[in-house]
């Protein structure tokens, strides 16, 4: 997987064809996007002058461009337009096909969830627990009070059910990255409509329908490690069903079904880390399908859990 950055970027060589294309598409006057901001260009649009030409990709290529933002989010902050001064910033513009993918912490602090840690009271339960490992149990109150059910609390490990049906430590309340431990961070209050309302400003801007996927990280059971899942999902659908559909020598699939957004949620992973200040990119070249998919789709029916 190729990950292009604004200074890495060859240039791509030109048959005569696409020469003759080139310079054709030179002599024709720049259009104007109207209503478009500095930095975005529609699909239909030159670049301006200067700015490099998007790397084309080859079929069965993918490209993750990180889409880094150095200032503090703040709650009424507009994201589109800070993604798109980001994008901007890194001399690249958005194309028909690209799919934005962005961590929810920003999502979650434009949106003001802020818990300031000093006005939580513990309860006696949670102190203890959270003294026996260590724990700030102002944070671990907090989460119980974010659940929908505990799943298990354990060896100071809690993992419970959110009020939106995701299986996670803590609630996904978070301290890190946030003010130093001041306040917790919650995550939005709906992921799903979240990333429809960035998809709608990006689309009423650049007149084209971009997918958005909000992504946070979360533990996975019988695993080590952290990876990305997707938990807002707007302008795409977020499973692919290939049952019935014959493989390579004829078979008809029959359990398939992949889950592209948290495909690419954990491919965005790999450039918007917790130390990255990279809390956002486009990925381009994978073949979605639109539709009005949500990141609820993913989650598993209490019917159809074995763990249960």
């Amino acid at each position: 997987m190729r990950t292009p950055s604004a200074n890495s970027q060859a240039r791509p060589k030109l048959n005569s064809a696409a020469k003759g294309k080139s310079r054709r598409a030179a002599q024709e006057p720049k259009n104007a996007a109207r209503g478009a901001s500095p930095g975005w260009t529609r699909v239909d649009e030159e670049p301006p002058k200067g700015r490099k030409q998007p790397s084309p990709l080859t079929a069965q290529e993918l490209g993750i461009i990180p889409l880094p933002i150095k200032a503090e989010v703040h709650p009424g902050d507009s994201l589109s337009r800070l993604l798109l001064d980001a994008v901007k910033h890194q001399k690249q513009r958005v194309l028909q096909g690209d799919i934005l993918v962005i961590k929810h912490k920003i999502v979650s602090k434009a949106e003001g969830q802020f818990v300031e840690l000093r006005n939580i009271k513990p309860t006696t339960r949670s102190r203890r627990w959270a003294q026996r490992y260590r724990l700030d149990a102002r944070v671990i109150e907090l989460a119980i009070q974010q659940s929908r059910r505990i799943v298990r609390r354990t060896r100071g490990v809690l993992i419970t059910e959110t009020h939106h049906g995701l299986i996670c430590a803590n609630s996904a309340v978070d301290v890190s990255n946030v003010d130093g431990g001041h306040h917790a961070l919650l995550l939005p209050d709906d992921p799903d409509r979240s990333a429809a309302q960035i998809h709608r400003d990006l689309k009423k801007t650049l007149h084209l329908s971009i997918p958005v996927i909000i992504t946070d990280t979360f533990g996975r059971p019988w695993r080590e490690g952290l990876t990305e899942v997707a938990i807002g999902v707007a302008g795409m659908q977020a499973l692919h069903d290939y049952r019935g559909q014959p493989d390579s020598h004829g078979y008809r699939l029959q359990a398939s079904i992949e889950a592209d957004a948290d495909q690419l949620a954990c491919a965005a992973g790999l450039v918007c880390g917790k130390l990255a200040r990279t809390p956002a990119c486009i990925i381009r070249g994978f073949a979605y399908r639109p539709g009005q998919g949500s990141a609820r789709d993913l989650i598993r029916q209490a019917a159809n859990d074995l763990f249960r």
